[in-house]
């Protein structure tokens, strides 16, 4: 059983009341709300209220309330002024996008020194039911909106999953975002649970991190990297760079690959700063035992570069863009 941060569950309002004329007429909004028959329930200066409830309450609030004073949150989150609340109820249609699972993944290949494809990236692509398409830009703060960050991180693993199943000789990097689980045993359940199903052999499949350098609970993270270890999985750590106490805790995470960004890939051949960067990771990575990997090589001359100070893997449009179908070329078994 999913639980409802990873399912599209109905959403719930808690609406904070504050000031003398918002809590004089909390009696007034509960018998109106009532009276259409929608679900409340009043508690100190709060209401919790489903959906339909909350709108009515917001036409309500703004006609005949002080706004300026009233907040609310969703299923326990943070608090928000009582303006945000359309937006919540704009961007329902992302339920329909993650329930239905109206999204599909692109290939885009990780090459070897020679150019042979080592693994793909499983990219996430969205769409509507008459086919357009939804642009990353709509989809995540919609997403966000409504609280159904956890939600959608899940269904994109599983799609990742389901679409890695059909590579047979080499790897499948898919992403995550640490934040979007909060018990390892429990969220990532049904995504062990689905390669299993598939016969998806647990050393083909790459878990990785995305933002690395934006993950403040290193512990849950570390918590994270440990399950998937267990089960066999492999994991890489995504946009790493200068920053980031990255450099200091990379020995003691130990990722399986770990990905330079790509702002020190682009143009390193010619820049002299960016080569340090990059030098730089490349020696923490070969000192941990981890492999290698720059992102977002675009050129050539960037390519060569890289491979002569000793880069293993690489990713980037002067390989591929991410593609319906796996791009034919040589490949390299796992």
């Amino acid at each position: 059983m999913d639980c409802n941060n990873c399912s599209v569950a109905e959403l719930k309002f808690d609406i904070k009341l504050e000031g003398d004329t918002n809590l004089s007429m909390m009696d007034n909004v509960v018998s109106h709300l009532e009276r259409r028959d929608l679900e409340i329930t009043k508690k100190d200066n709060r209401l919790l209220l489903k959906e339909a409830g909350a709108q009515e309450f917001l036409d309500f609030c703004l006609h005949h309330m002080e706004p300026a004073q009233v907040q609310f949150r969703i299923d326990k989150g943070d608090w928000n002024r009582i303006e945000e609340m359309e937006q919540v109820f704009n961007m329902e249609w992302i339920d329909d996008v993650i329930r239905k699972e109206l999204l599909i993944c692109h290939y885009q290949p990780i090459v070897n020194e020679n150019e042979e494809i080592f693994a793909y990236e499983m990219l996430a692509r969205f769409h509507r039911e008459d086919g357009s398409v939804i642009y990353p830009n709509e989809i995540f703060p919609a997403a966000k909106a409504r609280g159904r960050l956890y939600a959608l991180d899940r269904v994109c693993r599983m799609a990742a999953v389901r679409h890695a199943a059909v590579l047979k000789d080499v790897k499948a990097f898919i992403n995550f975002i640490p934040t979007s689980i909060y018990s390892p045993e429990f969220c990532l359940r049904s995504t062990t649970n689905l390669a299993q199903e598939l016969g998806v052999d647990p050393r083909q499949l790459v878990f990785e991190v995305v933002e690395t350098e934006k993950v403040d609970d290193i512990d849950h993270l570390r918590t994270i990297l440990a399950f998937y270890k267990k089960k066999g999985f492999q994991y890489a750590l995504d946009d790493v760079g200068e920053g980031y106490s990255t450099i200091e805790l990379l020995a003691d995470l130990k990722p399986h690959y770990m990905k330079l960004d790509m702002q020190f890939v682009q143009g390193v051949a010619e820049d002299a700063v960016k080569q340090q960067t990059a030098l730089r990771f490349l020696g923490k990575a070969l000192e941990i035992g981890s492999v290698p990997l720059a992102e977002g090589v675009e050129t050539k001359e960037d390519f060569e570069w890289l491979k002569e100070q000793g880069y293993q893997l690489f990713q980037g449009y002067y390989f591929g863009k991410p593609e319906k179908e796996p791009k034919g070329m040589a490949v390299v078994p796992v």
